[in-house]
């Protein structure tokens, strides 16, 4: 594997995660107490041994920045190799916003030249997975494809009008390619997980931009796959993934979470989930706190009822709140006789004294960065 290195790009469609993506890309949107979502991609690259990654970053990144830092807490801090953010810039060509992934690509191209290694492994960050890299890269080669994609076959995974589709037959080869479909005909979801020769790519995506195109899946692997012009196969994952494109789907992920087995089935003892280490005082309970099948950080202090939810760093829960099904990040606060239900607080978010707050369960209620209630 020293002969691979990754790409991530983290400039996806965000519209959709609404207050929760103002400040901040998908890729850094904290999950599971103490992650982000890029913890999870970063770390299966590291994983397989991949020691050169590259963070393609578009927008609202600052906190993605801050988050990874030097890549120490990944090992990615070498001198030769290591991991390179790659924020966008204006130029002639580029006006530092990409209409889509080729582009992105195509203004990091010093970057890829520069890289020595013969094969990248190329993945968005909209999608929560921990997977055996590795073993994809060998697939790769034995089967001598020019490119290798990474599909599930989850039913949850599938979305109307959002997403790419396979279809793949017995040997693997990818017959047919939905992008964005009314209603998903293929039964495997694309995981953008893809593995392809470095020089190959730079070549595809020259070409293709050349000509005014844009999207990956739709100007490239679909048309590459109906004119058969090179030999595109897949490799299933049957590890559990969620797709953070939604309120709903970040909300179902982090509840997810809270179940022993999909805990150990994504926390996998043989492929660890790095993150930035934070220096936090153990979390205090008072004497009448009461938490119930919940993960609480490190920083927190409790001195109400807590149940069924996801408690970042710093979180105070005040004497007689109660908080059910709710995700609340960092330094969040909710104040004496606080009552939450299916609520998300993003960072700094303070509920005051008595209020209340009911939301559904199919779409819970969002408060956003520093706002107060």
């Amino acid at each position: 594997m020293k002969d691979v290195m990754g790409m991530i790009y983290t400039g996806g469609n965000d519209a959709r995660l609404r207050e929760l993506t103002t400040t901040r890309a998908v890729a850094a949107l904290p999950v599971a107490g103490r992650y982000r979502v890029i913890d999870f991609l970063a770390s299966s690259m590291v994983n397989a041994g991949i020691r050169n990654v590259g963070i393609i970053t578009q927008k609202n990144y600052h906190s993605l920045m801050d988050h990874l830092g030097s890549g120490k807490e990944w090992n990615l801090h070498g001198k030769i190799n290591g991991l390179h953010i790659l924020p966008p810039f204006l130029t002639r060509e580029n006006v530092g916003l990409y209409p889509g992934v080729l582009d992105a690509i195509r203004s990091n191209t010093n970057y890829l030249v520069r890289s020595k290694q013969e094969t990248l492994v190329l993945s968005n960050s909209t999608i929560i997975y921990n997977a055996h890299l590795d073993e994809m890269v060998q697939f790769y080669r034995d089967t001598g494809a020019d490119i290798t994609l990474l599909y599930t076959k989850d039913p949850s995974m599938k979305r109307d009008e959002y997403g790419t589709y396979l279809n793949v037959d017995e040997s693997g080869n990818v017959t047919d390619v939905e992008v964005e479909p009314t209603h998903p005909s293929c039964e495997n979801t694309y995981m953008q997980v893809l593995v392809i020769r470095r020089e190959f790519l730079i070549e595809l995506v020259d070409k293709a931009v050349s000509h005014g195109l844009h999207d990956l899946d739709r100007d490239l692997i679909q048309r590459m796959v109906q004119e058969k012009q090179a030999k595109i196969n897949a490799v299933e994952y049957k590890g559990l993934c969620w797709s953070i494109d939604s309120i709903q789907s970040f909300f179902k992920f982090n509840m997810d979470v809270l179940d022993p087995e999909k805990r150990r089935r994504i926390f996998r003892d043989e492929l660890p989930v790095f993150t930035k280490v934070r220096d936090e005082m153990p979390a205090h309970y008072g004497d009448n706190a009461q938490v119930i099948n919940s993960l609480v950080a490190d920083g927190c202090q409790i001195e109400g009822t807590v149940e069924n939810s996801v408690l970042f760093r710093g979180v105070k829960i005040a004497p007689n709140a109660h908080v059910k099904n709710c995700i609340i990040m960092q330094d969040g606060q909710v104040h004496e006789g606080g009552d939450i239900v299916n609520c998300i607080l993003d960072k700094q978010a303070v509920i005051k004294r008595n209020s209340r707050l009911i939301g559904p369960d199919a779409y819970p209620i969002v408060i956003a960065k520093d706002v107060v209630v």
